[in-house]
């Protein structure tokens, strides 16, 4: 299993690299998820993906997409909308993501792969934590 540390990591780029990774067969477990970064002007963001959980299917609202405020599951979601969803290739991949807001104790030992090119220290614009963008959307960690 790759264990990726995603603290001050471009959520974009880490998520496109993982599903390669596991449309690849390999088993991927994403920790520090909501410390991942993701570019752009913070109001920008916020109303984009609330319009996002807005959205409903008016015959049968139940069917609509999900959008999660909590920032593990939020980065599951992002790195989901890169695998071939209506593949049976692409449930099996997404099954063997795990992501983690923390490093769980099973995970402290292991040793975390850095993605090339997935830093933030590379952005010029504007950036904000997976975190923060998730509090803004309404999530209160417990």
């Amino acid at each position: 299993m790759k264990v990726i540390d995603g603290t001050n990591m471009i959520l974009g780029r880490v998520a496109s690299n993982v599903a390669k990774m596991l449309l690849e067969g390999e088993e991927v477990a994403i920790v520090n998820a909501g410390k991942m970064v993701i570019s752009g002007d913070l109001p920008y963001l916020v109303e984009k993906y609330n319009a996002r959980r807005r959205m409903k299917d008016k015959s049968t609202p139940e069917h609509s997409p999900k959008w999660p405020r909590r920032p593990d599951i939020f980065a599951r979601r992002i790195v989901r909308g890169m695998l071939p969803w209506d593949s049976s290739r692409g449930r099996q991949a997404f099954r063997r993501l795990r992501t983690y807001q923390d490093v769980p104790k099973e995970l402290e030992a292991a040793d975390r792969v850095a993605l090339p090119g997935a830093s933030a220290e590379k952005l010029n614009t504007k950036f904000h934590s997976v975190e923060l963008l998730c509090s803004r959307l309404g999530y209160t960690r417990r």
